[in-house]
């Protein structure tokens, strides 16, 4: 193996490890937050099932995005749903032998990368001249969406110019670190820069805003039922502080008698 190959080999493996460590320490974290509140967002749902039809319709169609602001969800959606058709036509390098037939009918989900790039200029250029918007953003939230646009445009170089990518070259090396059977990736510029950010991006993930891809599932303002007026919603921890209560309690009495 050459070199460069090896080093993006190891820095696949870092950011993979980095990224599912960080992932489940987050995810970890956000399970065994207590909610003390019952705080679900109009229009509430008053059964577990109304959660779930809730949940899943927030996730696939950004529900209260749509009914908040037209525009933002018009370039969150066309970002969002481009991401995961471009990620699903990536899976095709990472499978060894010979693809399943029906990877020849997710072919056309190339086209996929304009409304993810389309996309992602607009939230750009939302949080650059939307006052509110540029007055809560950090440097961060710039750089994430700037990276994302790079590693877009430079994979549509790829796919859509006369700079195309050797693709068996391609899924050797990304199904060799599949199967531990390292071999040479492509060396273009283009190439190196798009799956350099890539692995960066997995690194950065567990502490970065796109943390809200978990995190939605465990938003209180979301998950919970609207049930408060017809039992008492408790959280474990306090739960537990009443009962040490109510026997420090009974011990007091219980030596003043």
């Amino acid at each position: 193996m050459s070199t460069i190959s090896i080093i993006f080999t190891a820095l696949f493996y870092i950011s993979l490890f980095i990224f599912i460590v960080g992932m489940g320490k987050k995810i970890y974290q956000f399970w065994i937050t207590p909610a003390p509140l019952k705080i679900p967002t109009a229009p509430t749902q008053l059964t577990q099932t109304g959660v779930v039809f809730r949940m899943i319709r927030e996730v696939t169609l950004f529900e209260s995005l749509f009914k908040s602001n037209k525009w933002i969800w018009l370039f969150g959606f066309l970002f969002h749903f481009g991401l995961l058709l471009v990620l699903v036509r990536h899976l095709r390098y990472f499978i060894p032998g010979d693809l399943p037939e029906i990877f020849l009918l997710i072919q056309p989900f190339k086209y996929a990368a304009f409304a993810m790039v389309i996309g992602l200029v607009g939230l750009l250029v939302r949080r650059i001249f939307v006052e509110r918007i540029r007055y809560i953003s950090a440097p961060s939230d710039y750089l994430m969406l700037l990276m994302l646009i790079v590693i877009g445009v430079s994979g549509a170089i790829m796919t859509f110019t006369d700079n195309h990518t050797d693709v068996m070259a391609v899924k050797a090396f990304a199904s060799g670190l599949v199967i531990f059977d390292w071999a040479n990736l492509p060396t273009e510029i283009h190439f190196l820069v798009h799956l350099f950010l890539v692995f960066v991006l997995l690194a950065i993930f567990p502490i970065s805003k796109l943390l809200h891809v978990p995190g939605v599932f465990f938003s209180p303002t979301r998950n919970q039922v609207d049930d408060a007026r017809k039992k008492r919603h408790i959280s474990p921890w306090a739960l537990k502080q009443e009962q040490d209560h109510a026997v420090k309690l009974e011990q007091t009495i219980g030596k003043d008698d």
